[in-house]
């Protein structure tokens, strides 16, 4: 049997810092790697792609306050602006990954993300959305400084989540060879409520969804993809070390010490040991053009 793989996109699959986000960056960014992708094809892996929408949510939501201000259109709450963004990364991505299925068929579903209502992560807005800022923007909302020293960038809930809809189906067309678009940009965030599922105005870590779809669907790989071909330790700093394969304890003992900053390496280590620690055999942490070598990455194992 093929072996399965969950791959969450990092941002920069998407979008670069500094760029505009023009749709013709954005379909260079993505074309570029999803050809990464194709050495996995080759290797008779069964994928399923996660992604993000940070930077894309951000414009879509100043593409709706310029709406409302110039032309009184009503603006839309944070949930179905994630929803268009994941139809239209998934359009990119589908695009880009037509050319190099090797005749699988490529399908997107707009997925819904169940998160619970009393989350404390409602309290304590942590997740960076929009563009950077060179300066703190004074317009009452909550803007937090970037890690790496980018800029100023806006900050909304990020809860956890509890269940993926129609996850299920995922799994059965991924098992049988097609290659499935899902949780973009961590999923729309939805709470249960009497009437049924909801939206809610938040931003759910891709990188967490997209390990709670690996772990749900039993996948054997999960492959986080970001900007570095590595995770370090000093990063940055003296004494840089790239790691190779470390394991699950000694990734818990390096997030306490404080190695991997939140809003960029944390969660995706936090993703990783969540995977592994429910069945995952490994999670491999590295960047798009870090896949053609089998042993690429950063390896998380139990």
């Amino acid at each position: 049997m093929a072996k399965l793989a969950m791959i969450a996109f990092g941002g920069n699959a998407l979008l670069r810092a500094g760029q505009k986000g023009t749709f013709e960056e954005q379909t260079e960014n993505v074309t570029r790697t999803c050809a990464q992708l194709g050495h996995l094809i080759e290797r008779g892996y069964n994928i399923v792609i996660g992604h993000g929408n940070g930077p894309q949510v951000g414009n879509e939501l100043l593409r709706q306050e310029a709406g409302s201000k110039e032309f009184g259109l009503p603006a839309m709450p944070m949930d179905f602006c994630g929803a268009e963004t994941q139809g239209s990364i998934a359009y990119l991505i589908e695009t880009g990954m037509d050319k190099v299925a090797a005749g699988r068929k490529v399908i997107s579903i707009v997925t819904r993300v169940e998160v619970r209502a009393d989350d404390p992560a409602f309290l304590n807005p942590t997740k960076f959305v929009g563009p950077y800022y060179k300066e703190c923007p004074l317009d009452g909302a909550t803007y937090k400084e970037d890690p790496r020293g980018l800029g100023w960038r806006k900050v909304v809930p990020s809860p956890r989540p509890i269940g993926i809809n129609n996850i299920d189906v995922v799994e059965k067309l991924a098992r049988e060879g097609a290659i499935v678009i899902t949780v973009g940009g961590g999923g729309i965030p939805v709470v249960r409520t009497p009437e049924g599922l909801k939206g809610i105005e938040a931003v759910i870590d891709k990188d967490l969804a997209s390990a709670l779809a690996a772990v749900t669907m039993k996948a054997d790989e999960f492959y986080i993809l970001t900007d570095v071909p590595k995770v370090y330790i000093n990063f940055r700093k003296p004494g840089e070390e790239a790691l190779d394969t470390i394991t699950v304890a000694c990734a818990k003992e390096l997030l306490e010490q404080g190695q991997f900053a939140e809003g960029s390496m944390a969660p995706k280590v936090r993703a990783a040991i969540m995977f592994v620690e429910n069945g995952g055999k490994q999670c491999i942490i590295t960047e798009a053009g870090e896949l053609e070598n089998p042993a690429c990455g950063t390896r998380i194992i139990p």
